[in-house]
């Protein structure tokens, strides 16, 4: 026979284990619960997208000097947002440059075209959630943009 004071010694024991594993990889989030918005942003720590209330972001018509960069990525993105074939995009460049501000705007643009398309930012630290935050979003019935600022690499990453 069993003691039940150890019972329960034990049963909190495998209770304190299980909340600890939960809090160090969380359940993975749950699509049908992502807030509506126009962008988002990756927190790692909760494993979930925080919705975003108001993209700093410019008009597309000021970006001034990148007409070619400009009209591919808004050919290419809106050809995504729409459901025809798309390719991914890679934009480098000196820190500064407006890499991101062209990302931000051609998304404002997309949205202002009435297109359904989400904007998410993951970022450089949370690179490693990428499979997942990939997983989540093929979850949700919309279409989104993942983009992530300043990724840069050292020589030997």
């Amino acid at each position: 026979m069993t003691d039940p004071v150890e019972n329960n010694i034990l049963l909190a024991q495998l209770t304190r284990i299980a909340n600890a594993l939960e809090r160090q990889s969380p359940p993975p989030p749950d699509a049908s619960r992502l807030p509506r918005a126009e962008a988002y942003v990756w927190d790692s720590a909760s494993r979930n997208l925080a919705a975003i209330t108001s993209v700093n972001r410019l008009d597309l018509a000021l970006l001034c000097g990148i007409d070619h960069q400009r009209d591919a990525l808004l050919g290419n993105s809106r050809a995504f947002a729409t459901g025809l074939s798309a390719n991914n995009a890679l934009l480098w460049g000196a820190r500064g440059t407006g890499k991101s501000s062209l990302v931000k705007a051609v998304h404002g643009a997309l949205c202002a075209e009435g297109l359904d398309c989400g904007l998410v930012e993951i970022h450089r630290e949370d690179i490693a959630d990428l499979p997942l935050l990939m997983g989540f979003l093929a979850k949700v019935a919309r279409q989104f943009i993942v983009f992530s600022d300043d990724l840069a690499f050292e020589q030997g990453e």
